[in-house]
């Protein structure tokens, strides 16, 4: 088979992950034709993000004490990770390359004191650059020919909307597919970065956090892989977060549909925006774990087997959440108001991630996250209030559940059974929200009910019975 394997950052920790990491690709690839994808080391990418923050408020002690601290960890695993001689002096040569132009470009921001969305993507991209380092010079050193190409050398072109850019998937095929092809030819394994590509001017540009798996989708669905294995340190989608329900399962297999909803509502191991490739191409995606590999994980695929489908497959929490309830007597039948609301919070850089109306029109619940909070009460006030709204009130600390599955579609009951659950409980639900779809049913609930409203779902369906 042709097997895309992206791997992330719990993955490749330290020298003995990343040797350990290095000898499954060798496996593997004596049976199949395998092309790996790497995000950064663990933690590097939010230490990249806190750099340019600390060039925004001029602390240049700082981002240069954050930058020596990377330059540090990729330099010791350099010095460990290749046994051969030559070879780890070919990495040490590498490494710092690619770490003096990451000291210079850091050189120049400082010198500007300002941070562009260009140069914070330029920033960010090096963790993948330093990681892909270690693993193609860790392949060579255990007998597997391989190179690291970053998203912009294998041939991802995107736009120029740094921060989350969307790939020109025509282009890029085309690039992506001859880059492999003429390296397949020589035999030689590319070991590519997640998360950044360049726009058609060779900017480099990055598909947004958690973009490793996007990367590794496109280059699947650009060279028609047969399946796509993301690999973490988790088995793979559970029926709910094990650090809440104890008994929670693996799940076998979800539809492309269930996994886009989960990812939507906080399963971190997948990323949204990265089943939009495979879809069309119909090519599955396993979610598994680095270091229990005899674990076959969850299966990620057009039509599930009928065994798999049940009425509802997860219970999804995102914790620490904030409710904006909108009121006012102006809003009652006035075309518009709805659009004008959402587009101020739109300005402001507020993501909505829950909305719920009253059938009166009165009213407009929103729900945002914690840190959005305060941008988005502020633009509301300044622009609408006495106008349009008279009343902003605000629910500190909510949780929104989500129950996930295309089984409850057409079922009957569902939603009595969810609410009587949670009643039992005593948890007080605060909003309640349902597509059309029937695919979830999400709730909002005090944070401090939302362990007890996860556990009732989860033993209402019987999910520990997956």
């Amino acid at each position: 088979m042709k097997i895309i394997l992206k791997f992330g950052g719990t993955s490749i920790s330290s020298a003995s992950n990343i040797r350990q990491v290095a000898n499954l690709i060798k496996t593997l690839s004596k049976e199949h034709h395998v092309i790996p994808v790497f995000s950064a080391l663990s933690g590097v990418t939010d230490d990249l993000i806190k750099i340019t923050d600390h060039i925004q408020k001029r602390n240049r002690d700082a981002a240069k004490a954050l930058a020596k601290k990377i330059i540090k960890v990729h330099m010791d695993l350099a010095n460990q990770c290749a046994k051969n001689t030559k070879i780890r002096k070919e990495l040490e040569t590498k490494m710092k390359a690619d770490l003096d132009e990451l000291e210079g470009l850091l050189d120049g921001m400082l010198l500007l004191g300002e941070v562009t969305p260009r140069s914070s993507d330029y920033m960010v991209s090096f963790g993948e650059r330093l990681s892909i380092n270690l693993v193609a010079f860790t392949l060579n050193d255990i007998g597997i020919r391989a190179v690291p190409l970053t998203g912009k050398d294998i041939g991802i072109i995107t736009d120029s909307n740094f921060g989350s850019a969307r790939p020109l998937m025509d282009t890029t095929r085309l690039h992506v597919s001859h880059t492999i092809e003429s390296l397949s030819q020589k035999k030689i394994m590319p070991v590519i970065g997640g998360f950044a590509a360049a726009d058609q001017n060779g900017n480099i540009t990055t598909l947004g956090r958690g973009g490793s798996d996007y990367t590794a989708t496109i280059v699947a669905s650009s060279i028609k892989a047969d399946e796509v294995w993301l690999m973490s340190d988790v088995d793979g989608l559970m029926t709910t977060d094990p650090k809440i329900v104890k008994n929670a399962k693996l799940i076998k297999e979800v539809s492309y549909i269930e996994a886009m909803e989960m990812a939507l509502f906080g399963a971190k191991n997948i990323h949204p925006k990265a089943l939009e490739p495979l879809v069309a191409k119909k090519i599955p995606l396993r979610i598994r774990n680095t270091f229990n590999i005899k674990n076959p994980g969850t299966l990620v695929t057009t039509n599930p087997l009928p065994e798999t489908q049940k009425t509802v497959k997860c219970v999804s929490a995102i914790r620490h959440t904030a409710l904006i309830d909108v009121r006012g007597g102006s809003m009652v039948g006035a075309p518009g108001t709805a659009a004008t609301i959402f587009s101020i919070l739109a300005k402001a850089g507020v993501n909505i991630m829950m909305i719920s109306q009253s059938p009166s029109e009165s009213s407009i619940s929103i729900i945002v996250k914690k840190n959005d909070l305060d941008k988005a009460v502020n633009s509301l006030e300044m622009n609408l209030l006495g106008k349009i709204i008279k009343k902003v009130d605000v629910t500190l600390d909510v949780s929104i559940i989500a129950l996930i599955g295309s089984g409850m579609r057409g079922i009957t009951g569902v939603a009595s059974k969810v609410f009587t659950a949670v009643a039992k409980r005593k948890v007080n639900v605060i909003m309640i929200a349902q597509g059309s779809s029937e695919l979830n049913l999400a709730f909002v609930v005090k944070d401090s009910d939302c362990n007890a409203a996860v556990q009732a779902l989860h033993d209402e369906f019987e999910l520990a019975k997956n």
